[in-house]
């Protein structure tokens, strides 16, 4: 099965049919329903309060109506209408049906408030900024959305300068002591290196999640995040204990497999030192020409 970061813009691939089916998938219920309550767990929020928390890529509500669940309020914004018009239709019936039970109460000697929602909704793209004021939001979640701005679907996007767009947005948003955690799936190795370097880049402290890393099916990534500018050690002792998972620091996976390019004496560039400074062009999103017999083939001086 394809991957559908590759078929296109989010907002073409979910349409009206793609939403309502997504909407409508018991598994991808109960999947968006334990990936957003392991991300509540991460988030360490206070028990005695509820929270504002921002909802990116909010997609059908599946994980806003978890948030309502625990006594949250929240903000969803997605890049596709047809997902906002599915939650949009989730609300009103949630509304309309808490309406119906009270009127049926109209007889009995207790009055009762129709519990409204807490959710609100917004059609923004993430990749673009983020249009809240500064320290709005007591905490962060997105489930499945963050790898969607890895891929360029046009000229003028550039996958880096999108994730420090969103990052650097996110991290004016969030409150001082506020966390985010950020569930993705990275087609490489190298995309979750993208991502943890453009999160630290702009000031954020934490690290790289995974739960279930021996498992093809099961494994999940999440970026758990703070503003508070604690080194990556601080957040990880802070980190709840979970049986079968790995945490891999934002700091370590920033030094995987990026070396010191090898030179020789005199600034003579090597093939070896060629290919490495390639190759780190491309895990930026660069367009380089590919690798061959003559890559660093020196030109004679006459013909």
């Amino acid at each position: 099965m394809s991957r559908p970061e590759l078929s296109g813009h989010a907002s073409i691939f979910y349409n009206e049919r793609e939403a309502r089916k997504y909407n409508s998938s018991s598994r991808m219920v109960n999947v968006q329903r334990e990936i957003t309550l392991r991300a509540i767990e991460l988030l360490l929020l206070s028990p005695d309060k509820a929270s504002y928390i921002l909802d990116i890529g909010c997609g059908s509500g599946l994980s806003g109506q978890v948030l309502e669940e625990k006594g949250h309020i929240w903000v969803g914004c997605d890049v596709s209408r047809d997902m906002l018009q599915v939650a949009h239709e989730r609300i009103d019936d949630s509304f309309d049906g808490n309406n119906k039970n009270v009127e049926n109460d109209e007889g009995s000697d207790e009055v009762h408030d129709p519990p409204l929602s807490t959710g609100d909704l917004l059609h923004h793209d993430m990749g673009t900024g983020l249009p809240f004021r500064p320290a709005t939001f007591d905490a962060c979640i997105s489930i499945s959305a963050l790898q969607w701005l890895c891929y360029s679907n046009s000229a003028s996007q550039n996958p880096k300068r999108r994730l420090l767009r969103f990052f650097s947005q996110l991290y004016a948003i969030l409150k001082k002591s506020a966390r985010a955690v950020l569930q993705f799936y990275p087609e490489t190795a190298e995309q979750a290196v993208l991502i943890s370097e453009c999160a630290t880049a702009v000031g954020f402290g934490g690290g790289v999640v995974v739960d279930y890393p021996n498992s093809t099916k099961a494994k999940k990534h999440y970026l758990v995040l703070s503003c508070d500018r604690t080194s990556s050690k601080q957040v990880q002792q802070s980190m709840p204990s979970v049986e079968e998972q790995t945490h891999v620091s934002v700091s370590a996976a920033s030094r995987k497999g990026i070396d010191k390019p090898i030179r020789k004496k005199k600034g003579i560039k090597t093939k070896e030192w060629i290919i490495k400074k390639k190759e780190t062009q491309r895990k930026r999103g660069k367009s380089v020409r590919p690798d061959t017999k003559y890559t660093a083939r020196r030109r004679p001086t006459k013909f």
